[in-house]
């Protein structure tokens, strides 16, 4: 067959040899220490990993950078985790430290193993997406400079994974993390039908709307929104830019807590409503910094080892969560889904 272009090449070339020659025969891993992992072969054979935090959005020449570290104490093999962590995997411990150093002099973390907070995997925000609620990196990076130490130490009592969608059609994990940073819109789209008849196709854009909540205007040869049935995803607007869903002035955040995805210890959780609107505030958005802390620390002072956000909530209840956290249960936290029952909590009678 002739080869094509479509499509991503074949994971199995680009492997390490070492992985190569242990497929399928890897017996256990260890955390050496913050940020180094050893995997143990039935062979006998090891593979060390070194973890790097990295900012996301980079540029060509920290690539090159990179890449030569790789080359120099890999033998080319690294790997970048869908949480924008950086791992090099070695084949020779001795070359660990002298890796370790060389990233360090370049002002890159090591870290985001076991009891940590490894990076936080996250959307596009204002860099490229076009119906973002708010930003994606700019808060990432205001979040993690207050989180920083637990990067690279493991003394929290378990792991933490935080995430961020700048809107609700979550492009990042918001739905299964122990703390997760969401983008909402909360006003219906508003139409500029004199653009809307000249550039879009009327049928298109009804039938992007899950909610048919978009029917036509054959007065105005435009459309127009059904405003109670709007969920504000902002699909008309891929469609049809003249329908505009970013509003300056009402977009905000809210926070979630309590998911995971790990079948560890307990099933998989769903993240939570905590907090159903913090401002947004660039550039350092400074309320929804404040609030992750004062969860991480909240949980980190009374979940027992091992314990995730979710499994900690779970075992003192969802009542008492609300009143550690001195968070008041409002109108938005019933979630009135139709299969909500079975999932969320669908009632305010608390059992304190």
């Amino acid at each position: 067959m002739a080869k094509t272009d479509i499509g991503p090449p074949y994971y199995g070339d680009m492997l390490p040899p070492i992985i190569k020659e242990n497929y399928g025969k890897w017996k256990y891993h260890e955390i050496l220490k913050p940020g180094v992992l050893v995997h143990v072969s039935e062979s006998g054979a090891e593979l060390y990993t070194v973890r790097v935090g990295s900012p996301r959005l980079i540029s060509i020449y920290f690539i090159r950078d990179i890449c030569e570290i790789a080359d120099k104490y890999c033998d080319g093999y690294l790997r970048f985790t869908s949480r924008n962590n950086i791992e090099f995997l070695l084949s020779n411990k001795d070359n660990i430290e002298p890796l370790i150093a060389e990233v360090k002099a370049k002002g890159l973390p090591v870290g985001g193993t076991g009891n940590s907070i490894t990076n936080m995997v996250h959307t596009q925000g204002w860099v490229h997406c076009h119906t973002p609620a708010t930003d994606a990196s700019g808060i990432v990076k205001a979040v993690m400079d207050e989180l920083f130490e637990y990067f690279e130490t493991m003394k929290l009592p378990a792991k933490m994974r935080i995430s961020l969608a700048c809107c609700l059609n979550m492009c990042g994990a918001v739905h299964c993390s122990d703390i997760a940073i969401l983008g909402i819109h909360r006003k219906a789209p508003v139409i500029n039908h004199e653009n809307l008849k000249n550039f879009c196709e009327i049928p298109t854009v009804i039938a992007s709307c899950p909610t048919a909540a978009i029917r036509p205007n054959p007065k105005l040869k435009s459309v127009e929104i059904k405003e109670e049935r709007c969920m504000y995803c902002g699909n008309c607007y891929t469609m049809c830019p003249s329908i505009q869903i970013i509003d300056p002035e009402n977009d905000a955040i809210s926070i979630w807590v309590g998911g995971k995805v790990s079948n560890a210890r307990s099933t998989p959780m769903f993240s939570r409503l905590a907090i159903p609107y913090l401002p947004n505030n660039p550039p350092r958005w400074p309320e929804v910094v404040d609030a992750v802390k004062k969860l991480v620390e909240l949980w980190a002072a009374n979940a027992k080892q091992g314990e995730r956000m979710g499994e900690w909530i779970e075992r003192i209840g969802w009542e008492k969560f609300f009143q550690l956290a001195e968070l008041p249960f409002t109108d938005k936290h019933i979630d009135d889904f139709t299969y909500a029952v079975t999932t969320f909590r669908s009632t305010t009678q608390f059992k304190w």
